[in-house]
């Protein structure tokens, strides 16, 4: 890699599933949920957990949070070769109002789920749990700090970072004035100064507390 990888995420949940008979594992995690507009996106991806060399070949994969832009970049290119199946879902700033960011974010990973091309045997996801229509309890597994403790979620994790920031650049050209580009959406300085000179825009979630009270000032 062009810049100092990071310590890469381990095996070892995924290893203690195999010995249980489970090949096909699915890690999910989501990128978003915080921010006050644009999607929440959420990554679903199946490692060939049988490969030896696996971990030398995703050196570098850990929580997308902990990398810089040019790392999550160099990565995910290569997550999407080596996987034998990943996916991203997203759910609207429309839907997330409507719904929830709770709600919204396990629809985004029901909808990453059904994009994959193999059916996952078991999920492994980053500090959630699905609910039963979507995977059986028995089925799924809530990791604390997944994204850097299993090399299936830490991918996904890079993933739903990498495509829900292209997603952001877009929305930019959409609305330049808000500079999405930059914050992605989150609630930094920068966001907060175009929020007071502009007001909200359609990208924006309405419901969240930040916006509304710029609306309340309108």
């Amino acid at each position: 890699m062009t810049t100092k990888a990071k310590k890469t995420a381990g095996l070892e949940y995924e290893k203690a599933l195999l010995a249980q008979g489970y090949h096909l594992i699915a890690g999910l995690d989501e990128a978003g949920r915080g921010a006050w507009a644009g999607p929440v996106a959420a990554a679903a991806v199946i490692l060939p957990l049988d490969r030896e060399d696996l971990s030398d070949v995703l050196a570098g994969v850990t929580d997308s949070k902990l990398l810089s832009v040019e790392q999550r970049l160099e990565l995910a290119p290569i997550i999407e070769a080596t996987a034998l199946a990943w996916a991203v879902g997203r759910v609207s700033s429309d839907e997330i109002d409507e719904k929830g960011i709770l709600a919204a974010t396990e629809i985004a990973m029901e909808r990453a789920l059904r994009k994959l091309d193999i059916t996952p045997e078991y999920l492994l996801i980053d500090g959630l749990t699905l609910s039963a229509e979507i995977m059986a309890p028995d089925r799924q597994q809530k990791v604390i700090r997944g994204d850097q403790l299993s090399l299936s979620v830490a991918a996904a994790s890079i993933l739903a970072k990498v495509h829900r920031d292209a997603f952001m650049f877009a929305l930019d050209e959409q609305f330049p004035e808000y500079g999405f580009a930059g914050h992605k959406g989150y609630g930094t300085r920068k966001h907060r100064d175009e929020l007071t000179l502009h007001g909200p825009c359609v990208a924006h979630r309405q419901t969240f507390k930040p916006v509304m009270s710029w609306k309340q000032l309108l």
